[in-house]
């Protein structure tokens, strides 16, 4: 019978150099899963949880394009109507403007004395100090008679203080007497004035109680405060707004000399001119402009709150989906979690979800405002237009929208034990 050998040690072996046995070598690091699991991962489960109900899907999209749709207008809305309120002044090619303080918007102006504009011409740096005149009077329509409010804008025409479209080319004709330039992207209750100067030439029409001569046409815009505009010099103007007092003008528009510091020109005009006149730069004239119509008047805050009232309703909509998909599949939840997945996978899997239905929602909604503001910008003639901050903008509302809905919704799963469920 064969005995049992102790079997050799090799040479190096403890035993056998006496040193004492390693312990076992520890356990390799478990790799902490990547950002493409964290993220992949739940969003293709929670895709794939939406695909399963395809009526749900397309409710909840409809929600959230709603959303969009409703906010992209009331943002476009306002944004027109602060571009179109600030539209003339933008026109304005001066650097600094003289105005009332007691002025609150351009539609109706208080009197600012004449003598403020040679006054500025006292300093070195001003090249020249235009005064412009503002006033509001009636249009007979051509064409069947009606009368319409129109806004009249008197000054000097050659002065180069004006920027609107057209004007070099009849600035000319403007200097003779009872000659006014007519806004051809006016309203068209206004009358179809282009076709009849393309047909006839100069022609005359009724303003106010006064026969004048459409000269020639510019292109400046309706705004909120007008649906149409006149352009004339300042003797024309006076000749037709007669209770105006020649003393007195709503606006000074002053022309700096190259390469004089705009900061330290305004300076200077306040110091020298007195109380009565507050100096703007350009930019805070616009800026002023703006501010009126977005706190002395309620459309800002109406086209606000509507934006608003947008977000609550699509986010009512996406909890409501969330909601219900969480409340039908919580066996499967409590399975996950009953088989090792967090609460925090399950969250991202909805917040998943939440992003998936705010992108799909957000794209059609963005295709179909788009449109929109094609048509209404033909049939108000106001200045609506897609931009990439807006949409931007947008985006950043509709995802909030649906974090906050997923937010909500995740509550339920707390309810999702596996105890409780088998």
């Amino acid at each position: 019978m064969n005995v049992m050998t102790k079997t050799a040690l090799l040479p190096w072996a403890p035993e056998k150099t006496g040193e004492a046995p390693q312990a076992d070598a520890a356990p390799a690091p478990v790799a902490r899963p990547g950002l493409v699991a964290l993220l992949w991962l739940p969003t293709r489960l929670a895709w794939r949880q939406l695909r399963a109900e395809r009526a749900r899907l397309f409710s909840a999209i409809a929600g959230v394009m709603f959303a969009a749709v409703l906010v992209f207008m009331q943002l476009g809305f306002r944004s027109a109507l602060f571009d179109s309120a600030t539209r003339l002044l933008s026109n304005m090619q001066a650097e600094i403007f003289l105005m009332n303080p007691l002025t609150t918007a351009s539609f109706r102006p208080e009197p600012l004395p004449r003598v403020r504009a040679h006054q500025a011409l006292a300093l070195p740096e001003v090249a020249q100090a235009v005064p412009v005149y503002l006033a509001q009077s009636t249009w007979r329509n051509p064409d069947d008679g009606s009368r319409r409010a129109i806004q009249m804008i008197g000054f000097d025409v050659e002065a180069g203080a004006m920027h609107f479209e057209g004007l070099d080319a009849i600035a000319p004709a403007l200097r003779r007497v009872d000659a006014v330039g007519f806004d051809v992207r006016s309203r068209p209750e206004f009358g179809d004035v282009a076709r009849l100067y393309a047909e006839r030439g100069p022609f005359e029409v009724q303003v106010g109680n006064r026969m004048v001569q459409m000269a020639g046409v510019v292109s400046i815009g309706p705004s909120f405060g007008a649906d149409g505009n006149l352009v004339m010099n300042e003797v024309n103007f006076r000749r037709m707004v007669r209770e105006r007092q020649a003393s007195n003008t709503d606006l000074v528009a002053i022309r700096l000399r190259p390469g004089t510091d705009i900061a330290s020109a305004q300076q200077r005009l306040r110091e020298i001119l007195p109380q009565d006149v507050v100096v703007l730069t350009h930019a805070e004239l616009v800026a002023h402009e703006r501010m009126y119509w977005e706190t002395a008047t309620p459309i800002g805050f109406i086209f606000a709150f509507g934006s608003v009232m947008g977000l609550i309703v699509g986010m009512v909509i996406v909890y409501q989906i969330l909601f219900s998909d969480i409340a039908n599949h919580l066996r499967e939840y409590a399975t996950l979690k009953a088989i090792g997945y967090s609460n925090f996978y399950l969250a991202r899997v909805v917040m998943a979800a939440a992003l998936i239905l705010a992108v799909i929602g957000f794209l059609p909604g963005a295709a179909l405002s788009t449109w929109l503001y094609g048509v209404v910008a033909d049939a108000t003639f106001l200045p609506l237009a897609m931009t990439v901050e807006r949409a931007t903008m947008v985006f950043g509302l509709i995802f909030g929208m649906c974090a906050a809905a997923g937010l909500l919704a995740m509550r339920k799963l707390r309810d999702a034990s596996p105890a409780d469920m088998f």
